[in-house]
């Protein structure tokens, strides 16, 4: 059977990256033809039309995902994530192709278009992910609705277990003391901001959100006369607070926009405050935005790097305290996630519908993949204005967390039971 040039050029790209395990390739001319070296994982995909192969030659980044999505590439055997540990999995001793080079050089220089976080436009972006409705999270997060990077501390650690560890571990670095004034800067459905509730003699807490969907189950969740929900730009949040907190939020700022955030927090912050950044970012050099994400997931969104995160906190003025970074973590939660998404998935469908379900999929799979095999990690920052507003030594997150696990224990539903999917 003849190869086509497009077909030829796309079998010795993947023949590249796939060097342990085995992929089966389909190509549209029904042709098989196996890659890899015949061990695990294994799995077969089949495209269903020429344009297809061209496309995924010519932008990988994009079309791999819209092509699953559209059912123009058809994964018979395995999953897709499967496909994305044998493509990624030893990615980075390949070099890539000119097309790929030439639109990540135009991709970067577009990064600052794409991420024009103004007001308004940062608000719409929110909508587009996060008020899908709570009937899709609530297919696969924990009860508590915590939609970032859980914490296990122990292998076999059920979800719903490390999500309050989660919250525990970042109690016990942000060192609210009592009467003290905290803000949740993106504070989802409210739940860090009633455990802080349920478990420190914390003052006001106030979480701000753009997610109308959000704001309205937080509130309607509000079970402390001390907890404030609104709905608000972090640049419209009047101040001041003794602590400050922010999971998964920072990822929505922008790249021309971490100056104003910190400087916003640093305003935000009294003197002797404390704050504590808990995001995703990349372990290697500034990049763009992946551009599928951007079409469908997170609009708006960017993963940024040490330097670009450092380098703004130096020029607001703050100061790092502590630097933490959790590596697998967020790989776990989303294997978790994406096992508890397909044992619903039918639901999901009636919901929307089936390229809806594939476009999950697809993202669930990709972000655990990233965590996985690329630069991808989740982490935490703690800063001050002073030095002096932290412990000398880490000892006191030990001592804190057990504190923390005592308080917990006399709330009425605050420890979870464990989710099992069948």
């Amino acid at each position: 059977m003849t190869q086509t040039m497009s077909q030829r050029l796309l079998l010795n790209a993947l023949g590249k990256l796939v060097r342990r395990g085995s992929l089966t390739i389909v190509t549209a001319s029904g042709e098989r033809v196996v890659l890899g070296d015949g061990g695990l994982p294994r799995a077969s995909i089949r495209f269903t039309d020429h344009a297809g192969e061209r496309a995924l030659l010519l932008d990988p980044e994009l079309q791999f995902g819209e092509l699953f999505m559209n059912a123009r590439l058809l994964v018979e055997e395995g999953t897709v994530y499967d496909v994305l540990e044998l493509l990624l999995r030893d990615a980075r001793q390949v070099d890539p192709g000119v097309s790929v080079r030439v639109l990540d050089k135009i991709r970067y220089s577009m990064r600052r278009v794409l991420q024009n976080n103004r007001p308004t436009r940062a608000q719409a972006n929110v909508a587009h992910h996060y008020d899908l409705g709570d009937a899709l999270y609530d297919l696969f997060l924990d009860a508590d609705r915590q939609y970032s990077c859980a914490y296990f501390e122990h292998p076999g650690q059920s979800l719903e277990e490390a999500q309050l560890a989660k919250k525990r571990h970042i109690t016990a670095k942000l060192l609210v003391e009592p009467g003290q004034r905290v803000l949740d800067i993106g504070c989802g459905w409210g739940g860090l901001a009633r455990y802080l509730a349920a478990v420190t003699d914390a003052g006001e807490i106030t979480g701000i959100t753009l997610s109308q969907e959000q704001i309205a189950t937080a509130t309607r969740l509000k079970n402390d006369e001390r907890l404030e929900y609104r709905l608000e730009d972090y640049r419209s949040t009047p101040g001041p607070f003794e602590r400050i907190v922010s999971v998964g939020m920072f990822e929505h700022v922008g790249v021309g926009f971490h100056d104003a955030f910190f400087e916003k927090c640093r305003d935000l912050l009294t003197d002797d405050g404390v704050m504590l950044l808990h995001f995703i970012g990349k372990c290697n050099v500034p990049d763009f935005n992946h551009p599928w994400v951007e079409k469908y997931i997170f609009p708006g969104g960017h993963l940024a790097s040490l330097s670009e995160v450092t380098a703004s906190i130096e020029r607001s003025g703050l100061i790092v305290t502590d630097l933490e970074i959790l590596r697998l973590h967020y790989a776990r939660t989303l294997s978790i996630w994406r096992e508890r998404f397909m044992a619903r998935r039918e639901e999901a469908k009636a919901m929307y519908d089936e390229r809806f379900c594939k476009m999950w999929e697809f993202y669930l799979s990709m972000a655990e993949a990233a965590f996985r095999f690329e630069d991808v990690a989740v982490f935490q920052f703690q800063l001050a204005k002073r030095q002096e507003n932290v412990p000398l030594t880490r000892d006191y997150m030990s001592a804190r967390k057990e504190e923390l696990s005592r308080r917990e224990a006399t709330v009425p539903g605050l420890v979870p039971r464990p989710v099992t999917v069948h």
